[in-house]
């Protein structure tokens, strides 16, 4: 049976829609228009965003971040109905090989107490783990990295867990389909999850409908409680 969402989050669950855009050939700003209008989300991450996209504000309003990759056309965007603090980016990891591609960021997102980052990693499978890695030391209290890993098998580790939905996103040519984007957690609860029809883009939209997850919370607040003594 699909998941059943309802047209926005209730009670203390947030809505992440994720979506890897193919840049300038792919999915434009009235097909991510659309996609906020029928999924309603609390957030909305990008990847493969161009300046263009800038302009989602004028057909659906909210409040948009932008952080464009250096000697890309495209960089990582932030969308949500509600007032967002300014996110941030943090530079990845890079490979110093000869025709090594410019560096990547995380774009990461203070959102309702969980750390979010916003990702579209390298191809290299020793690479993109290794810059997880360093985006998780860079993630306090609950958090999420989700987005375009890049990654074929398993990511889940220093305490994070794979907590989006397990179906293929992405298809190569018409030849393989693979499960490359992923949303990783620690300290969450995914309630409902699905792909959507990936429309105009080579990538499948992801939505998640996440929460804190209460044991976590209550250990934090225990383990605070015993550092002020």
């Amino acid at each position: 049976m699909a998941p059943v969402f309802p047209n926005s989050s209730s009670d203390d669950r947030l809505r992440v829609v994720s979506w890897n855009l193919l840049r300038r050939v792919g999915a434009g700003v009235e097909d991510v228009a659309k996609l906020v209008k029928s999924r309603h989300p609390d957030l909305l991450v990008l990847q493969e965003c161009t300046e263009d996209i800038a302009a989602l504000p004028s057909l659906v309003g909210g409040h948009f971040f932008r952080h464009p990759m250096q000697s890309r056309i495209y960089g990582l965007a932030a969308w949500s109905p509600h007032k967002l603090p300014h996110s941030t980016a943090i530079r990845l990891p890079y490979s110093i090989l000869p025709g090594r591609v410019p560096p990547r960021l995380a774009q990461i997102i203070n959102f309702h107490g969980i750390m979010i980052a916003n990702v579209h990693l390298s191809h290299g499978q020793f690479l993109n783990r290794f810059q997880l890695r360093h985006i998780m030391e860079q993630l306090q209290g609950p958090a999420a990295i989700i987005g375009d890993f890049n990654a074929v098998g398993p990511v889940g580790f220093q305490g994070f867990a794979d907590i989006g939905p397990r179906t293929n996103t992405h298809r190569a040519g018409k030849i393989i389909a693979l499960r490359l984007d992923r949303c990783i957690a620690r300290g969450l609860m995914c309630s409902a999850s699905e792909v959507l029809d990936k429309g105009p883009s080579d990538h499948h939209p992801m939505v998640l409908d996440i929460k804190v997850d209460a044991a976590f919370h209550a250990a934090s607040i225990e383990d605070s409680t015993l550092l002020a003594y």
